[in-house]
């Protein structure tokens, strides 16, 4: 919801563009801020009565950097660029600016607003398997099977050596 309607802002326009009256009075008697009945005047003098609509629009990168660019290159100030191109939002042209100097042209561009989405892992069928994973699979078996035999045969010459260790006599010290 807006705070304030369209016959409200043209209103207090045209109080300010007839009347003799400056924008801090009009600005109080309504209770606006001041910036903010320029910005709806500027809007009022560059589009007529569709400045002062409500518009709800994303713009383009490209937008965005030539609306940058004529604003560099005509010296122009972010409340007149608003005008020029019919913004509704007062800060967005200075916001646009800070991110284009901060990230370059890939900061322009629209994000989606709120939170991402959440991304599963596809369930991957089992796949079938090729001839050449079969010899891979044949290979490990015949790893496995020499690498037990040789910790079996380990297992069994430790066992025979503790064996000798406690058959072998014990030999007496001389004093």
């Amino acid at each position: 919801m807006t705070k304030y309607d369209e016959a409200f802002k043209r209103r207090a326009v045209r109080e300010y563009l007839d009347g003799g009256r400056g924008s801090r009075h009009v600005s109080q008697k309504y209770g606006v801020g001041c910036t903010v009945l320029r910005r709806w005047v500027n809007a009022y003098r560059e589009h007529g009565d569709a400045g002062l609509r409500k518009k709800h629009e994303t713009y383009s990168a490209e937008f965005k950097m030539s609306v940058l660019q004529h604003m560099w290159h005509h010296e122009l100030s972010y409340q007149r660029t608003c005008a020029v191109f019919d913004l509704r939002e007062g800060n967005s042209v200075s916001r646009w600016e800070r991110q284009y100097h901060e990230g370059g042209f890939e900061a322009l561009k629209p994000r989606r607003k709120g939170r991402p989405p959440k991304m599963s892992q596809p369930k991957q069928p089992p796949q079938p398997t090729t001839p050449g994973d079969e010899r891979a699979r044949e290979d490990l078996l015949k790893e496995i099977e020499y690498l037990r035999a040789e910790v079996a045969y380990l297992k069994k010459l430790d066992e025979l050596l503790r064996a000798k260790e406690q058959t072998a006599p014990k030999k007496k010290r001389k004093r």
